[in-house]
């Protein structure tokens, strides 16, 4: 099944209440801003919701819309320069007939569809998400083999990646995510950390927002939408712009070598629905922080709507991919 096809099947899950206005008046966003998340598409489509859960029949964490909207910029925009580290600790692993890879947050699976064809040798995913939906598009629309044509095979286990532990790491040759970081606490980063080093398997953990936008030509308000929206990702505990220092900290302190990528989205005309659904839930999500700036942010998004429809945009959002080799708990090499 294609990722196009995938998302058409979203309309089986129940829709969100009905989004709120975000920005007013002409040219206005309405959508509901959760941290880390993309916008709802439009109306009646279905809204993002927090990492954690408050049930187990709660609506999934990001619409697959959004998910499918930014496979491409994702693809392109993580660190070709982890990859030989990677390749080099993974062949040095002791006892393994084929690779075991657990993907944290799969969202459509699109961490396995980037890594998979990169990597050699046998390998079988473990797919994680609170979503049974999502796991279920990620399993369908998995690659099936890697790149010396060996086989790649995947099981799906719907939980909370928070929860993760060392025993559940058991026998993992790799710990993968992508986007996920900064929509974690301290204390979960802390945890994934160890898990990760006492399972003795590196980490790949891929697009973590840095805090940091540029856009072309500028606006005088693009500092303050920034700042604004790094404060909303900060909010409830979340470190956002913050969680790749705190996770490079929490594998550093428990023995990892860790080394870090920037991992940029370059968005031009060519990209131009991801730019302007990025937009929305950029300037969105600042005047929720800030209520003030909706005056000024209407006329903002509007006038980075025309430029963006008009290819005269482009925007370089910045991420990092973070890479952590933890020491073999059963000999290898770091």
């Amino acid at each position: 099944m294609t990722e196009t096809a995938m998302t058409k099947q979203a309309g089986k899950i129940p829709t969100q209440p009905g989004p709120r206005e975000a920005v007013g008046g002409t040219g206005a966003v309405t959508n509901t801003v959760i941290a880390g998340a993309g916008p709802t598409l439009g109306p009646g489509e279905r809204a993002t919701v927090r990492l954690r859960d408050a049930g187990p029949d709660d609506p999934p964490r990001y619409a697959p819309e959004w998910l499918e909207l930014r496979e491409g910029a994702d693809a392109l925009g993580r660190s070709n320069d982890l990859l030989d580290p990677l390749r080099i600790r993974l062949a040095n692993l002791p006892g393994k007939a084929g690779l075991v890879i657990h993907d944290l947050g799969c969202g459509t699976g699109s961490m396995g569809r980037w890594l998979a064809p990169r990597l050699d040798g046998a390998q079988h995913w473990i797919l994680h998400d609170r979503d049974p939906y999502l796991l279920h598009f990620a399993a369908v629309a998995s690659p099936r083999s890697a790149a010396d044509g060996s086989r790649v095979t995947v099981e799906t286990r719907r939980g909370d990646v928070a929860r993760l532990t060392t025993d559940v790491l058991a026998g993992a040759s790799l710990v993968t995510a992508s986007a996920l970081l900064d929509v974690l606490t301290r204390e979960e980063i802390d945890a994934l950390a160890a898990a990760c080093t006492g399972a003795g398997c590196p980490a790949l953990l891929t697009l973590s927002v840095a805090g940091r936008v540029d856009l072309t030509p500028s606006d005088p308000l693009d500092a303050e939408i920034a700042e604004a929206f790094n404060a909303h990702q900060r909010r409830d505990g979340l470190l956002g712009p913050d969680a790749i220092n705190a996770a490079c900290e929490a594998f550093s302190e428990r023995g990892a070598t860790v080394r870090l990528h920037p991992s940029p989205w370059r968005l031009g005309p060519s990209e131009s629905a991801l730019t302007a659904q990025w937009l929305r839930g950029w300037v969105g999500a600042a005047v929720e922080e800030r209520p003030e700036l909706a005056p000024r942010a209407e006329r903002y998004l509007r006038e980075r709507l025309a430029a963006c429809e008009a290819g005269e945009l482009r925007v370089v959002v910045h991420h990092s991919d973070l890479l952590a080799l933890s020491r073999p708990t059963t000999g290898g090499e770091s």
